[in-house]
């Protein structure tokens, strides 16, 4: 059976259980052509779940939230990581005086804003000091965090980082940064990739995302344990010239793939509260229920 799955963004690391589910033919194996689709923009993939274009979509748990629909459903987390905003080391001064900063950032709306804006606030608030959100701009640019803080020096920071890419990117060039992660400002995370359906699609094709969920899950557990083997998948896939850095991004990528992927309602729990604390959603209790019901797997 024909399994559509809408990515995020571009292939990577993150999506290396599917790309091996691909690769390995297991998808095959189970009866399942599994195509994997790069969006043109970042939200694309709800539009067409809600469509019944494609039949699964990847994306941030916030957005089953922000993006929320009637009949939307969680499959499960596939992967999560540290995430927040990275301060450059010499502008974190700035920051602690309350001066202006500029902050790169691939999606810049009031939502997206607001969140990052948040992130700095709590820690301010965490590190006894405060900001004022007329002196924080966020700058749409794209996801190439380092590259942007690098070559425009008039950037302090870069928002929406995953530390699987960023920090180990940062950490490889040697670029002196401030990681304002979940760890170090009190929020709960949210960098992580959620599965979701819809209840018209499990109904259809139930028992083929069963075995897709089944599948990326012992993929997922073979790719951590066979990491040599990991990176040569990744490169057969993509293409893509091998590098020292994408060595180790895959690397800590890998320590970061679940594989007991299920949908789970006290997961993000903390998550939505959080969001809704600050006036971005609002779902009732049986809205919010029935994201976690999936039929058929």
């Amino acid at each position: 059976m024909k399994i559509k799955v809408a990515l995020e963004w571009f292939v990577n690391p993150d999506h290396l259980a599917m790309i091996a589910g691909v690769h390995s033919g297991k998808y095959k194996e189970a009866g399942l052509e599994v195509e994997i689709i790069e969006p043109k923009e970042h939200y694309d993939g709800f539009e067409d779940l809600k469509s019944g274009k494609i039949d699964i979509h990847c994306n941030e748990p916030l957005h089953l939230f922000e993006h929320h629909f009637d009949g939307i459903k969680s499959l499960g987390c596939f992967f999560q990581t540290r995430g927040g905003v990275m301060m450059r080391a010499s502008s974190v001064s700035k920051l602690r005086a309350n001066e202006k900063i500029k902050i790169t950032t691939p999606a810049s709306n009031p939502t997206t804003n607001k969140l990052g804006f948040e992130i700095l606030k709590r820690y301010a608030k965490k590190n006894h000091f405060t900001i004022d959100v007329k002196n924080v701009e966020f700058v749409e640019t794209d996801f190439w965090h380092l590259k942007n803080l690098r070559d425009d020096e008039s950037f302090d920071g870069a928002w929406l980082c995953f530390y699987n890419f960023e920090g180990v990117e940062a950490r490889e060039l040697g670029f002196e940064n401030l990681f304002i992660d979940q760890f170090e400002s009190p929020y709960p995370n949210f960098s992580a990739l959620e599965f979701m359906s819809t209840e018209g699609i499990l109904e259809q094709k139930g028992e083929a995302i069963c075995e897709f969920l089944r599948v990326t899950n012992e993929m997922s557990s073979y790719v951590k344990a066979n990491p040599l083997e990991a990176k040569t998948i990744y490169y057969d896939y993509t293409k893509q010239e091998q590098t020292k850095l994408m060595d180790e991004i895959i690397s800590e990528t890998l320590s970061r793939l679940e594989t007991d992927i299920v949908s789970d309602s006290k997961r993000w729990r903390d998550l939505y509260e959080f969001l809704e604390e600050l006036e971005l959603v609002k779902l009732r209790d049986d809205e919010y229920a029935r994201i976690w019901q999936a039929k058929g797997h």
